[in-house]
């Protein structure tokens, strides 16, 4: 089954997360399959690449990871 959740990246205690497609049993940070966005938790800049993607993702059956959709809510993207 395929997700949608944060891969860490960045610096030591400078935190940055892409926001990937992946499988779910798979590393996050090894395994995923295209980048849909980003997110910085410390300017809190959240930046979706392409929403009709993500849309059409779910609608074949992606899930999100609860933090993805906490953060797609709190910025106001709906799907």
């Amino acid at each position: 089954m395929l997700k949608i959740r944060l891969s860490r990246a960045g610096k030591k205690n400078m935190p940055f997360f892409r926001i990937v497609l992946t499988e779910h049993t798979r590393a996050a940070k090894h395994g995923y399959k295209e980048v849909l966005g980003f997110y910085n938790p410390f300017s809190k800049e959240f930046k979706v690449k392409n929403v009709e993607k993500i849309k059409e993702y779910i609608s074949h059956g992606v899930q999100l990871s609860p933090r993805v959709s906490k953060l797609m809510a709190a910025n106001n993207i709906t799907l």
